[in-house]
């Protein structure tokens, strides 16, 4: 009968095995810091999320119709059309609503 040797594989120690554990540990909460701690950038100014109405009308020297969208929230008033030439959506005019207000209540007040 012959005998079967098993080829016996190269064992780690287990020290080292914890040590790299405990090394990736060490990045992993290295890592989780940094992007917990950093400064937050923004492009932008905080904006507050819009509540938005839109009506379908028609405008002064305009032979298409056109969309007013009102952000109740943000006080503001775009105007946009389709330009069925190039596809897609043209902006026509801007409006910030609490300025105008703003504008007209000076008005009243110094009596104009």
């Amino acid at each position: 009968m012959r005998s079967q040797r098993t080829a016996s594989s190269p064992r780690r120690r287990p020290s080292s095995n914890i040590a790299a554990l405990i090394a990736l540990n060490a990045v992993l909460i290295g890592l989780l810091a940094a992007v917990t701690f950093a400064p937050s950038v923004t492009a932008q100014s905080p904006r507050a999320r819009g509540a938005f109405t839109m009506v379908a009308g028609g405008a002064n020297n305009s032979l298409s119709s056109v969309v007013y969208i009102v952000d109740t929230v943000n006080q503001e008033m775009t105007v946009m059309t389709y330009d069925s030439a190039n596809r897609n959506v043209k902006g026509i005019a801007y409006r910030n609503l609490a300025a105008d207000a703003a504008n007209q209540l000076g008005r009243v007040r110094a009596g104009g």
